[in-house]
């Protein structure tokens, strides 16, 4: 059964998320601090955390920060609640690693349809998981264990990242704009808005670029959106 750690410091929204998502046949787990959460996470290994942002004492911001540096909890899926409407709030949280978002007050139908697109786009990616490997110039992936390197040290990248990456490498040269790249990535069950695209990149840049003030892997095209770099395409297929 799939589990789905819920954290507020409101009791009553725990419980009122809590009891929609068992509805929907989830196992859900109750944390009410950033504290709690990590703990859980790390005792349970949930497969989806649904996490508020202004938590007390250790913020949703820092418990994010805490998952995504710790390599066994890195790639857990992470929907950021916030009672912020402020785009630099979302931003903040997409940039440290949320997949998703959602803001308060929200319907309960939106948040259950969250959770199972990102759990469907999970699934989808362990179907399509692809046996060759990438290498070129330092950056090397191997699709099957969706483990990435660059010159030899291991990379950690959240969901999202990954899929990105692998969206890019399997296509290098052409260009898509912000549109159909959250097409291909996210799926027709997306929520997100076309900047949540930038934030992404901008993310996934600072761990594979040596330089992201000059990106020599993801390009941007102006005007149009990205491509990964034309130069690759010999190489798309090298297996290290």
């Amino acid at each position: 059964m799939t589990k789905i750690l819920v954290t507020d410091d409101e009791k009553d929204i725990v419980e009122l998320i809590s009891y929609n998502l068992e509805k929907e046949g989830f196992s859900i787990i109750k944390a009410y601090n950033g504290e709690a959460a990590l703990r859980l996470v790390k005792l349970h290994k949930p497969d989806l955390l649904i996490l508020d942002l202004m938590l007390p004492e250790m913020s949703g911001i820092d418990v994010c920060k805490a998952i995504r540096n710790n390599p066994d909890t890195a790639n857990l899926p992470i929907i950021m609640v916030t009672a912020k409407v402020d785009e630099t709030d979302i931003i903040i949280g997409l940039e440290i690693g949320a997949d998703d978002y959602i803001a308060k007050p929200f319907s309960i139908k939106e948040l259950v349809a969250r959770v199972r697109a990102i759990l469907r786009r999970l699934r989808d990616e362990n179907k399509q998981r692809l046996k060759e490997k990438f290498s070129y110039r330092g950056l090397k992936i191997n699709y099957a264990s969706y483990e990435v390197t660059v010159d030899g040290k291991k990379v950690t990248l959240s969901p999202t990242e990954i899929k990105l990456l692998f969206f890019f490498t399997q296509h290098p040269g052409r260009v898509y704009t912000r549109d159909q790249i959250l097409a291909h990535v996210w799926g027709d069950d997306t929520f997100v808005t076309p900047r949540a695209v930038d934030v992404h990149i901008r993310r996934l840049r600072s761990q594979i670029e040596k330089d992201v003030n000059n990106p020599q892997n993801i390009i941007t095209v102006r005007g149009v959106g990205y491509k990964f770099n034309e130069t690759h395409v010999s190489e798309k297929n090298s297996i290290t």
